[in-house]
């Protein structure tokens, strides 16, 4: 956590599990049919781009995400319905819904501190259907 002289956030760890995945099984695909393993390795490399480039951050209004410096979305939790993490043995999708809007995002951070911060700062919207 982390804070300035009057805002709280906090910047989520990144996690590579999901793009090293999805790069380890273009190999095999690969070896199968050239084509889908190329497109699931394309798809691999997309992640770890994104990975390496993007950050969630939770302040104390809002989930913000950053491409480095630069805030590129920002999303309030007083609009937030629902929330959940997908898949509870291995987390891999995270939705949200808001009043005019449904994300999804793959988990490439840390997945217990987005379900830490998100209990934190929506709660409300978890119990909601």
């Amino acid at each position: 956590m982390t804070s300035t002289s009057a805002t709280t956030y906090t910047d989520l760890s990144r996690s590579y599990r999901i793009p090293l995945a999805i790069l380890s099984l273009a190999i095999p695909l690969a070896l199968l049919k050239l084509w889908l393993g190329a497109v699931v390795g394309l798809f691999g490399l997309f992640l770890l781009v994104q990975t390496l480039t993007l950050t969630l951050r939770f302040t104390d209004s809002a989930l913000e995400v950053y491409r480095r410096d630069t805030v590129i979305r920002h999303f309030p939790y007083a609009e937030w319905q629902h929330w959940e993490i997908f898949w509870h043995p291995i987390p891999v999708l995270f939705y949200f819904r808001e009043i005019n809007s449904i994300h999804f995002l793959p988990v490439l951070f840390s997945p217990s501190e987005l379900r830490t911060c998100l209990e934190t700062h929506c709660a409300a919207a978890k119990d909601e259907p």
